[in-house]
């Protein structure tokens, strides 16, 4: 089966760079699959775990917080605004930050940033989502 390259980059560095057969990313107009010579694109990403499939291994997950995919005929290039492989998600901070978040949307107060802490669960949970799969 053919591949292409991955790579997802952040500000910081670079998280991900390897050949794989397929990718499953939400991008801002539903969730996309990527495969070998898929059509050129620029999608803005949601913040979601991205799915890596490889011949014969595991699924991987990677937890990335937004951004941009650029598609191209053998490189697919996700630019995100954070990006985690499982073992570098810290499982307690992110619960303690999804039940921040959770505690600042129940109390309904005016001076509440609603959209900050909405994206502050999403977050959250799309990192404890990828730390919980990654042994499947």
């Amino acid at each position: 089966m053919s591949t292409f390259l991955l790579e997802i980059v952040t500000p910081e560095r670079k998280v991900y760079a390897q050949d794989v057969n397929m990718i499953i990313a939400k991008g801002a107009e539903g969730e996309l699959g990527i495969l070998p010579n898929h059509i050129p694109l620029v999608t803005p990403l949601r913040i979601a775990p991205v799915t890596v499939k490889k011949n014969g291994s595991r699924d991987e997950y990677i937890a990335v917080g937004g951004g941009f995919m650029e598609v191209r005929k053998d490189k697919v290039v996700i630019l995100a605004e954070t990006a985690e492989l499982p073992e570098q998600i810290d499982i307690d901070r992110a619960k303690s930050a999804k039940e921040r978040a959770e505690q600042r949307l129940a109390a309904k107060k005016s001076d509440t940033d609603i959209r900050r802490a909405e994206l502050a669960l999403q977050k959250a949970l799309t990192r404890v989502d990828v730390f919980e799969r990654r042994g499947q």
